[in-house]
């Protein structure tokens, strides 16, 4: 398999890791690409960004009040 992180993963498709990568495990290497997409164009005055490991993704939040979703104009 392929250790990724200090895990151990199987060879073939890996849908996620731990650390929210799709990745491809073969004898020759390990190939990753990340599930989620980095805010660029949001309130960056009023608003925060948020890792959410639980959905593979960032969450943009109020900082006044993280319960509260701000607007996401682009991401990379």
């Amino acid at each position: 398999g392929c250790i990724l992180d200090g895990k151990l993963y199987p060879f073939g498709e890996i849908a996620r890791t731990d650390n929210c990568f799709r990745c491809s495990c073969s004898r020759e290497a390990m190939r990753c690409c990340s599930l989620f997409h980095t805010p660029t164009g949001y309130d960056k005055e009023n608003c925060k960004v948020i890792f959410n490991k639980r959905s593979c993704d960032y969450d943009v939040v109020q900082k006044s009040d993280p319960s509260k979703q701000c607007i996401v104009y682009s991401r990379v």
